[in-house]
């Protein structure tokens, strides 16, 4: 077995999962989190989460055939959820979201802030277009990522301010946009 390691796959894969899990803007849930909670397991929530999102890398696909869809099928509905989520970014409205969780733990954190719906569609719909050892590295460079701002957010905050955190936001809005755009037409075809 040969692994196709590829710099541009890889940036590629991370920057669409940094901006579907979205970390940097799910800041002030974690800090009201900690608020009422006291303390974060962020090593256990990232860890978890990494679990997660490299199980389903995995076994995603073998779900949708139960089921019988194709992961072209799935990249297109995955390129819709990420056009609407990068609106979402971009706009600063919300479509849907769940409700804040009550208790900070492993389910909140790791499920579904950071390994939720979104970040579930996106590794299936990447997994159409790029190799799976490029997807998982993607996945280990976000997740470090994530721990690091689990464990410095109030420090993050801070030096971001509101204003900072929301032009982040709507530059990878931008990003997400052009993805999925990308997504949904590199798949479109391959259905009819």
């Amino acid at each position: 077995m040969t692994l196709n390691f590829d710099f541009r796959e890889i940036a590629t894969s991370g920057m669409i999962l940094f901006a579907v899990i979205d970390i940097i803007g799910s800041i002030p849930i974690i800090i009201g989190l900690r608020t009422k909670v006291g303390h974060i397991q962020s090593e256990k929530a990232s860890l978890v989460a990494a679990c997660i999102m490299i199980a389903f890398l995995f076994i995603g696909e073998e779900i949708l055939n139960l089921i019988g869809i194709d992961v072209n099928s799935f990249a297109v509905a995955g390129a819709f959820i990420l056009f609407f989520m990068a609106l979402e970014m971009i706009l600063g409205i919300t479509l849907y979201k769940d409700d804040v969780p009550e208790t900070a733990s492993i389910v909140p954190i790791a499920f579904p802030l950071i390994a939720g719906a979104g970040t579930m569609t996106s590794i299936l719909s990447l997994r159409a277009e790029y190799h799976v050892e490029n997807i998982i590295v993607a996945i280990v460079v976000n997740i470090i990522f994530v721990y690091i701002v689990l464990k410095s957010s109030k420090k993050i905050e801070h030096i971001l301010g509101k204003n900072g955190i929301s032009v982040i936001r709507k530059i990878f809005g931008v990003i997400l946009l052009a993805i999925a755009v990308k997504l949904f037409a590199a798949n479109i075809n391959q259905l009819f």
